[in-house]
């Protein structure tokens, strides 16, 4: 890692700048993926501006984790690009990723480690003074009330735990732009509230975060652009109250994805 992306990332947990870009935080240009005869994403164009909090929506199946998959680099793209700050996230990967912490979906930590030893050999494998590695990962175990699991391996964490030690390997470096998948799935209310805190604190200092989520009342309030996705396509995005149009982002979800509201119960319930 050169030493102005090392700088950058070690200046603080969260963003910590309000400088200026001409680009949008994060952009995806025509992103498209295939599956056999499948098409997962089909022609994705969504620009996140800078310092927003951006909520991505959308029924199951609708292609939420391919999507962020491959803005991040995580699934390579048919077609389309994905840039972060203006670096494209495959043709200048060290400038892209430097800038992007990710929380995916998917199981993938080491599950043999510690969440200290884990915290710490990501901190220095993207080149993090050692010193600094240790100051924020103490920072981020008490935080997020992981300190007492210190001893505890990672796979005997809890489904919340490992959320939580997920969402702190996302923000040791210092990103820029954060993209959680589902971060408060499996979460307790009280460390819920810690994770909005320091989401919140993130953007009020310059940062920007795309997350996903199935919970439209928590996108509510905390998003302030919104796109949805259905069929693997973006049917609607703009601010929050653009996208409701005077509804509840529930009624405004069920109606651009052509959903039926109608309520039914099992039929020998009645019997």
């Amino acid at each position: 890692m050169t030493e102005k992306t090392t700088t950058r990332a070690q200046d603080s947990i969260g963003a910590g700048t309000d400088e200026p870009t001409g680009a949008p935080a994060f952009e995806f240009d025509g992103l498209t993926k295939r599956f056999g005869e499948l098409t997962a994403v089909d022609d994705v164009r969504l620009s996140i501006p800078t310092g927003s909090f951006f909520g991505l929506v959308g029924p199951n199946g609708a292609g939420k984790t391919t999507l962020l998959s491959m803005a991040v680099g995580l699934i390579r793209p048919d077609y389309g690009t994905s840039r972060v700050h203006g670096s494209d996230v495959w043709q200048e990967q060290l400038a892209a990723k430097t800038e992007l912490g990710v929380l995916p979906e998917a199981e993938f930590l080491p599950r043999r480690l510690t969440g200290s030893e884990l915290l710490t050999y990501v901190g220095l494998l993207r080149g993090m003074d050692a010193t600094v590695v240790r100051e924020r990962t103490l920072e981020l175990l008490r935080i997020l009330d992981l300190t007492g699991a210190d001893s505890t391996v990672v796979v005997d964490y809890s489904t919340g735990m490992r959320k939580k030690i997920a969402l702190a390997v996302a923000l040791i470096h210092g990103p820029r732009v954060l993209v959680l998948d589902e971060p408060f799935e499996s979460v307790d209310p009280l460390s819920a509230a810690t994770i909005r805190s320091i989401l919140n604190g993130f953007v009020s200092t310059g940062g920007t975060i795309l997350f996903s989520s199935h919970v439209m009342p928590l996108v509510e309030s905390l998003c302030d652009h919104v796109a949805v996705l259905s069929a693997g396509r973006v049917v609607s995005t703009g601010t929050l109250d653009q996208v409701r149009a005077g509804r509840s982002l529930d009624d405004a979800f069920a109606d651009l994805i052509g959903a039926d509201k109608s309520l039914e119960t099992l039929s020998w319930f009645a019997s």
